[in-house]
């Protein structure tokens, strides 16, 4: 039975994946930064505190055939940090390093390092990203990401510890925040949206989906030392989402159809370009590498991950 140590392991992702994992007969470590109130008969919880350079992973190594590092300083809308980067490397860099290399002191077999997509990009134009990066990232949270992935392969390289990498783009699902459950709540609200006129595609990634393949790379030894991409294999416009999922509500979608070029003139006069992109913008992936080398295709349509959010959005009201 495969012991795997999961860290971030009450965030988004690592719920879900404990949940899957322990659904598949493995034996988990949770690792959260405090595991105090924190009861699950299934899972063993273990306190490691902050996560940087000095994170003492010893004790939550012990017997782990697998490490699946999902902790890290996530992409902040409203940033307050005086160096950004210097915050994100702290965390998401420097305590990536760390764990890798006590890792394979403690003779961990697999290390598999939740990436993202923003380390190839912020957006698309004629074809979509694959594995391959042309150049480094300019965002600070892509850089730390793509400095994380680069020192994950040259520990691989000097000890010989499996190393897998996944770049997933949005991920959205029950428990989703940020911009995803804004857009929920706009829907909900019948609010009218200025998008109707837009033609983008965006690739996503239900949590279902992401989670299935991380078990996936646990399991399957072609998983070993490669890079994927992750999606539902479905890219939609925001205004296709948008009615997606007001269909799932049994809501009529109103949708405006401005011109984009009025859209992205009041994006600047507001300073909400970021959004504007992510609204308007393309940003596909292409996920084939997982399904050709792994056997892996995504068991959830995207049609089904819409409706599992929106039931699980409208089930808090």
């Amino acid at each position: 039975m495969r012991s795997v140590l999961v860290t971030g392991a009450n965030g988004f992702v690592g719920k879900a994946l404990c949940d899957l994992l322990v659904d598949n007969e493995m034996l988990v470590k949770a690792a959260i930064r405090k595991s105090d109130g924190v009861h699950d008969g299934r899972i063993d919880y273990i306190s490691v505190g902050e996560i940087n350079g000095d994170t003492e992973w010893q004790e939550a190594l012990v017997g782990v055939d697998c490490v699946v590092h999902l902790a890290a300083r996530v992409h902040v809308m409203n940033e307050t940090a005086s160096n950004p980067l210097d915050e994100f490397r702290r965390i998401n860099t420097y305590g990536t390093e760390k764990l890798a290399r006590d890792a394979t002191k403690a003779g961990v077999k697999r290390l598999i390092y939740l990436s993202t997509i923003k380390v190839n990009g912020e957006a698309t134009a004629d074809h979509p990203f694959t594995e391959q990066v042309d150049h480094p990232p300019v965002d600070p949270y892509g850089l730390s990401k793509w400095e994380a992935e680069n020192i994950v392969k040259k520990v691989s390289a000097e000890t010989g510890m499996e190393v897998v990498i996944i770049r997933p783009p949005l991920v959205y699902g029950p428990g989703v925040k940020g911009n995803f459950l804004t857009l929920l709540k706009l829907v909900s609200k019948g609010l009218p949206l200025p998008l109707g006129a837009v033609s983008n595609k965006r690739s996503l990634v239900s949590l279902d989906n992401l989670v299935d393949l991380i078990r996936e790379c646990i399991v399957n030894p072609q998983a070993a030392g490669e890079t994927f991409l992750v999606s539902d294999g479905h890219d939609l416009s925001t205004a296709e989402l948008i009615r997606s999922i007001a269909h799932a509500m049994e809501k009529s979608p109103r949708l405006i159809p401005v011109p984009l070029l009025v859209l992205n003139t009041a994006a600047t006069m507001l300073r909400k370009k970021a959004v504007a992109s992510r609204l308007l913008g393309s940003l596909q992936v292409d996920s084939t590498k997982a399904q050709q080398l792994l056997g892996w295709q995504p068991p959830q349509s995207v049609v089904l991950g819409i409706e599992r959010v929106t039931h699980w959005y409208r089930s808090r009201s």
